[in-house]
């Protein structure tokens, strides 16, 4: 699976440069969320009553978030250790579920990405489709 981080579906909203990929992943089943993602999505889709998107995002495959603090904690340090501050709660535990569910994570949030060079977080890229 392939945990679509909040930054792509975002891009995917505004058809951006990684809607392509995004309609690849949703056709053949393989892009999926967790309830982070959904937090971040679902209050402005519920305050603009863009039901039908917000349905479809619901009804989609989620990872399950079994959020260990003190791995979060751990994370953290080895972050700054090397450089990498300011790393949200949210960023933190969405890496954290894709490490322990075995998923790639797509994200156009750099920080992701120098996040997996010092943690063993996958990163899926457009051209894996």
């Amino acid at each position: 699976m392939i945990l679509v981080d909040t930054s792509v579906w975002i891009d995917y909203f505004h058809n951006g440069p990684t809607a392509d990929a995004v309609d690849i992943l949703l056709a053949n089943g393989k892009a999926c969320v967790n309830d982070v993602i959904l937090a971040e999505l679902l209050p402005s889709m519920s305050a603009r009553n863009e039901t039908e998107v917000r349905e479809l995002l619901l009804a989609m495959p989620k990872l399950q978030l079994n959020v260990d603090w003190n791995e979060l904690v751990a994370m953290q340090t080895e972050n700054i250790r090397n450089g990498l501050n300011k790393v949200g709660l949210p960023d933190l535990m969405i890496a954290q579920n894709a490490i322990q569910s075995n998923a790639k994570l797509f994200s156009i949030d750099r920080h992701f990405e120098l996040m997996s060079g010092i943690h063993p977080l996958a990163m899926f890229k457009p051209s894996e489709k």
